[in-house]
């Protein structure tokens, strides 16, 4: 990893990656014994009568992270497999795994008025899969100094939480998550206990080699909150937007949002995804500073040595290129959706959790709620596909049963490589820097190449107003034709 300022360039550090503790074996803490505590998905009821006496009794085991879970890391790239067949002949589908600071702390991220960038490889996911890259604000510890039974800590991977509350974490806050424990009837690995546990959640990336979407997910609660009840929000109990976060998301999916073009896989997409590409995703605060409220989250793409900006879309006759309050309000409004962002605080909450400090996840899975049509293929399923917002990937909507991804494509894979934060305009070469929060509206300069407003691309780029988004385009136009030699070319904005 590597963390960058427009004055010094980027400097590398050591950083690691942990399993997250959901994928780990759960034996008998008795030296010398490995009677499990949790096999498939059912839990020891002799281990694990209660809560608190499981706690004490189970421990969490290590892990062969390539011949068990099919996670290879090699100088500053992270591979995730999909299926992987370990030495016992038992499968193991998918992980999730944590950028770890030093042993026992996960690294944590401040992303208001930040850009956070990385390159990815999904040319090897087919429809039904997710590599996420993600952040959530977990404990930097992953609990242990806030829960004594938590013996485990961030060294095991613990701690998880995210937007969805998921119940199916086995422990939380320190302790065995078995009550009113139900297995799934779809996931033999799996099952769902009494407690959830919820925080924000920023996903920068969720994508296979078909579409793709980044996502706002705030919450009413500060960091990792155990949940049970209606603060959950469950959706099998139809209290999807009673709970304390937005499940659905201000989402940026190109492909929803009516361009069918930008990103798919082969050289007809403007982002091709047979190639590796970097995603730039910049934090915008309304005052440019650290400690300003979050107003935007904006993302440029770099693939083949140029800059690609986001693409423009037109959605109720507003035209825009990245997530803001007003974008998402116009979204929901036209698409029919509730408007659960603007209820759980929008980009300010959503800001305040980046500002807090947040843990990067990285992840490959398949879903075995929906199949992941909610990513690539039409959802829901209830509404004509010609309903606004509901085609959001060319997937089949009979695409992305576990049972088929899992038996037709068990060596799928992503791969995740050179990560760097800093501030906005430093990670990269070539691309847009936003203006200071209130400058007076600047004419954009004339198509004739007659001189490098600011002396390169990425600082004329810099002058242009970033609103409104037809201004800007203009202006980033006008800048790509008046600096034309920069080392890297500029694609403007469809």
């Amino acid at each position: 990893m590597s963390t960058c300022t427009k004055s010094g360039g980027c400097t590398s550090r050591p950083a690691g990656v942990v399993l997250d503790a959901n994928w780990r074996w759960i034996h008998d803490a008795k030296q010398g014994s490995y009677t499990n505590c949790y096999t498939g998905n059912e839990w020891d009821s002799s281990l694990c009568p209660d809560p608190a006496t499981c706690s004490s009794n189970c421990a969490l085991d290590g892990g062969d992270y390539p011949g068990t879970y099919g996670i290879q890391a090699s100088g500053n790239s992270l591979k995730l497999g999909f299926v992987t067949k370990g030495a016992t002949g038992m499968s193991n589908i998918g992980s999730r795994t944590y950028l770890m600071d030093d042993d026992s702390n996960y690294y944590m991220f401040k992303l208001k008025n930040k850009e956070f960038t990385f390159t990815v490889d999904v040319s090897n996911l087919p429809c039904g899969l997710n590599g996420a890259l993600y952040f959530v604000e977990m404990d930097k510890d992953g609990g242990m100094s806030k829960y004594p039974t938590n013996k485990a800590g961030a060294k095991y991977g613990t701690g998880y939480c995210d937007a969805q509350c998921p119940h199916d974490i086995k422990f939380i806050n320190g302790m065995g998550n078995m009550l009113n424990w139900t297995t799934s009837p779809t996931d033999k690995n799996a099952g769902a206990g009494k407690y959830g546990t919820c925080c924000p959640e920023m996903d920068i990336w969720e994508a296979n080699s078909m579409a793709t979407a980044y996502t706002a997910h705030p919450c009413s609660v500060k960091g990792q909150t155990q949940c049970s009840g209606v603060e959950c929000g469950d959706i099998d109990k139809g209290q999807r937007y009673e709970g304390v976060c937005d499940k659905d998301g201000c989402d940026f999916n190109s492909w929803r949002l009516g361009d069918e073009t930008f990103f798919g896989s082969g050289s007809s997409f403007k982002v091709d995804t047979t190639k590796p590409v970097t995603a730039v995703t910049q934090f915008i605060t309304t005052d440019g500073t650290d400690t300003g409220d979050l107003k935007e989250i904006r993302r440029v793409w770099v693939q083949d040595g140029k800059a690609i900006g986001n693409p423009q879309v037109t959605v109720a006759g507003k035209t825009f290129d990245s997530l803001t309050d007003d974008t998402c309000d116009t979204m929901k409004a036209t698409f029919g959706d509730i408007k659960d962002f603007e209820k759980k605080g929008g980009m300010k909450a959503m800001g305040e959790s980046l500002e807090r400090g947040v843990v990067l996840v990285m992840s490959l899975w398949d879903d075995h709620a929906v199949n992941m049509l909610w990513l690539d293929s039409d959802f829901p399923l209830n509404k004509p596909k010609t309903t606004p917002g509901v085609a959001r990937g060319p997937c089949s909507t009979d695409s992305g049963k576990p049972t088929d991804v899992e038996s037709n494509h068990p060596g799928s894979s992503v791969t995740y490589s050179d990560i760097k934060v800093g501030e906005i305009g430093s990670t990269f070469s070539g691309g847009p820097s936003p203006p200071s929060p209130t400058p007076p509206a600047p004419t954009p300069p004339s198509p004739t190449p007659s001189g490098c407003p600011g002396g390169s691309l990425s600082a004329c780029i810099g002058l242009c107003p970033s609103d409104p988004p037809v201004v800007y385009a203009a202006c980033v136009k006008s800048c790509a034709a008046r600096c034309a030699g920069e080392e890297e070319q500029w694609v403007e904005p469809l």
